[in-house]
Order: structure tokens, then sequence, then C-alpha cells
């Protein structure tokens, strides 16, 4: 099977990639929400959901290295709860002034961060793993089969169809300029002019992607018109959810508003 190098999807034998992909969207949506909700500095709760996520994914035989790498795309929403550290506190961890700023640093906010931070880190590595696990038009039949909008699906399935037209006629004007670019004979000679020039030539083709991706984008678009396209994708029914897969979804479901309960009443 020829899997472009955009697709994240690993195929693999394991119980995670046989499990139906509505039950793997429900319960990955089930443990990105029990995730957010879970009070701050429930760290037993935490380190659970930490276990659970490590457990699924070396029964996902995609195994701990795979997603984790995947998974520092959880790094700009970690940086973008830093400065809740220095919000408003009691206990104080340390004081520093810059320029006229007086920065303090207290404890409650560095614990919101960290839980923040693991929140984040963990909702990352479950959609890592469902997207790693499950062909995207499954994705998209899953979604239509809970029930989310129409449109939405719509939406996704065309954006995520675009991306590779975006993808192709980048790499369409790449060989070109390669093909175009001429080699100077001097040892240790760069190709091309200085910045500015590099600059200028890279806005210009970035504009030309844009008008060539809009342009193909139309006339696939009105290709799909011509035969028949209303808004939606058609595939055939999705079979019965089979009882091992009820099993799954009840087990899990059950696991996570335990673990939900659990962080409620003992930090909530």
């Amino acid at each position: 099977m020829h899997i472009h190098f955009l697709d994240p999807y690993q195929p693999r034998t394991s119980p995670i990639h046989a499990l139906d992909s509505r039950v793997k969207l429900v319960l990955v949506l089930a443990y990105i929400l029990t995730c957010a909700l879970t009070p701050i500095g429930a760290w037993p709760v935490y380190i659970l959901l930490l276990a659970l996520i490590f457990s699924i994914e070396l029964l996902s035989s995609l195994g701990i290295k795979f997603v984790h790498r995947r998974a520092l795309l959880a790094i700009p929403f970690m940086l973008a709860a830093f400065p809740v550290i220095f919000t408003n506190g009691q206990t104080v961890l340390f004081s520093t002034h810059i320029g006229s700023w007086q920065l303090t640093a207290y404890a409650e906010g560095l614990e919101r961060f960290i839980s923040v931070a693991l929140k984040s880190w963990l909702s990352v590595q479950a959609a890592i793993i469902l997207a790693s696990s499950t062909p995207f038009p499954e994705l998209l039949q899953a979604m239509r089969a809970i029930r989310i909008p129409r449109l939405l699906v719509s939406l996704f399935g065309l954006m995520w169809r675009y991306l590779f037209v975006l993808v192709d006629e980048a790499l369409r004007l790449m060989r070109a300029r390669q093909a175009r670019s001429g080699e100077s004979g001097k040892p240790g000679a760069r190709k091309g002019g200085s910045v500015a020039w590099r600059a200028r030539i890279a806005g210009g083709m970035a504009g030309n992607l844009f008008l060539r991706a809009f342009e193909r984008s139309d006339r696939i678009y009105m290709a799909m018109v011509a035969r028949g396209y209303d808004g939606e994708i058609r595939a055939l029914p999705m079979p019965p959810v089979s009882s091992p897969a009820w099993l799954a979804l009840g087990g899990g479901g059950s696991l996570l508003l335990l673990l939900l309960l659990f962080g409620i009443l003992f930090w909530g």
C-alpha cells in the first residue's frame, strides 16, 4: 500500500487498528474531554491517564517513541500557557526585575502551568494514535456516524484533500525552479543571488503557488459538481458495531468517567 508522506496513517496489525473507527473516535474525544475537565493539580489522575495512553501506544504497535516524536506538536500549547506562572497566587517562588517590570512567580501558577502542559501533551498523544491507526476516509465516516454536522465533515474532508493538491503544486514549482537553476563551475560558488533576491523569489513563488492551487481546486470542484456532488461524499453504510467494540466502548468510557470523578471529588 502506497502511503503519502503527509498521511499520518501507519498500517499495523494491532487491536487498536482493528477496532471500529466510531468507537476509537468516541473514546479519543472522551479521553481529551477527561484531560480538559480534570482539576488542576490532580497528579494521581494525570499519572493514571499517562499510564493509560502509554498502554494504548504499546498495544497499537506504534511505539512510545513514534508517538512522542510527533507529540512535540504540543510544545506551542505549553509555551502559550507559560505566562500563568506569573499570575496571581499566594506562595511566591521568586521575584525579579526586567527593566521597569517586576515579575513574580507563584507556586499556584507553576502548578497550573504544569497541569495545562500535561493536559495538552496527553491530548495530542491521543489524537496522534487516532490519526495513525485509522485511515482518514474511515474517520470521516465515523464523524457522520456519530452525527457530527454534514457541513463540518465536508470541510474536514475537502481541507484534507486540498492539502495534497497544495503540496503537489509546491513540488512542481520547486522542480521547475531546480530545472532552471544554473550552477557555477567555480568551486565553492553559491547558487542564486543575495538574501534579498532569494526572499523576492520565494515571495513570488508563494504567490504563484496560491494562484495555481486556487485555480486547480476550482477545476476539481467544478468536476465534482459535474459528477453530482451536493456537499456530502457518499460511501457504503458502515456495518453495525460489533459486541467486542461495544465492550471496548463501555469499558473505556467507564474507566475515563471514574478517573474524572476521582479527580473532581478529591481535587475539584
